[in-house]
C-alpha cells in the first residue's frame, strides 16, 4: 500500500460487513461516497452468521435499544426500516456477495440486499429473496447457486472473521486501512477526514 501523496495509485481500504447488521444498512447508504471522493480500492471483507456481531445472549437483550437506535436513524436520513425475522441467518449473502463481486455487481448487491432486508423486513436466508435481488441487478441464477454451495467461499467468510479480531476489529462495519481502524457507519465522516489527510481526495 502507498501512501505517497505524489502517486496516483488507489490505496486498499478493507470494509468488514455482516449483512444482519442494521449498522450496515445505515452503512450501504453513505459507504459508497468513500470510493466515489477518494483514491481507494474497495476490499470486501463480508462475514456470516453471529461473526462480528453481539452473542445471540447479548442481541436479545439489547434489540429493543437497537431497533430505536436505528428507527431514529433511519428517520433522519429519509429511509425505511422494517426489520426482518429474528432467525435471519446472513451467510448465505455473505456468499452470492463473493459472486456479485466476481461479476462487477457488488455494489447494487449489496445495496439491494439491505433494501430487501431492512425496508422490508424479507428473509435474506430464503434463497429466493437472493434470487430476486440477483435478478434485478443482472446477477445469474447459476451463479446464486453455485456460491451458495462453495465450501471455499464458506471458509473465506471464517477467515475475514479471523482476520479482522487480528487488526482488533470487534464490529459492523468496520472500515481498516493500514493500523487504523474506524468502526460504525458514524465513522465514516471520520474515514473520509484520515483519507484527506493521506492526501486521497480523487474528486
Amino acid at each position: 500500500m502507498n501512501e505517497d501523496p505524489n502517486n496516483d495509485s488507489n490505496v486498499d481500504l478493507d470494509v468488514y460487513f455482516n449483512f444482519r447488521s442494521p449498522y450496515c444498512y445505515l452503512a450501504s447508504k453513505t459507504m459508497f461516497s468513500v470510493f466515489d471522493e477518494y483514491k481507494v480500492n474497495l476490499i470486501w471483507k463480508p462475514f456470516g452468521g453471529w461473526s462480528g456481531r453481539s452473542s445471540p445472549e447479548r442481541a436479545k437483550s439489547k434489540i429493543h435499544l437497537v431497533r430505536q437506535d436505528i428507527a431514529r436513524s433511519c428517520k433522519k436520513m429519509g429511509i425505511p426500516f422494517t426489520p426482518p425475522p429474528m432467525e435471519t441467518d446472513p451467510t448465505m449473502a455473505g456468499l452470492v456477495s463473493f459472486a456479485a463481486e466476481n461479476e462487477g455487481l457488488l455494489r447494487p448487491y449489496i445495496v439491494e440486499v439491505m433494501r430487501e432486508e431492512w425496508a422490508k423486513g424479507h428473509n435474506i436466508g430464503d434463497k429466493s429473496v437472493l434470487l430476486e435481488v440477483a435478478d434485478s441487478i443482472g446477477l445469474a441464477t447459476d451463479a446464486v447457486e453455485e456460491a451458495c454451495g462453495n465450501s471455499s467461499w464458506v471458509q473465506q467468510l471464517n477467515e475475514n472473521w479471523a482476520e479482522a479480531q487480528s487488526k482488533s476489529v470487534i464490529g459492523v462495519p468496520s472500515f481498516t486501512i493500514n493500523d487504523q481502524v474506524f468502526w460504525g457507519n458514524d465513522r465514516i465522516d471520520s474515514l473520509k477526514d484520515h483519507l484527506h489527510e493521506l492526501k486521497l481526495r480523487d474528486i
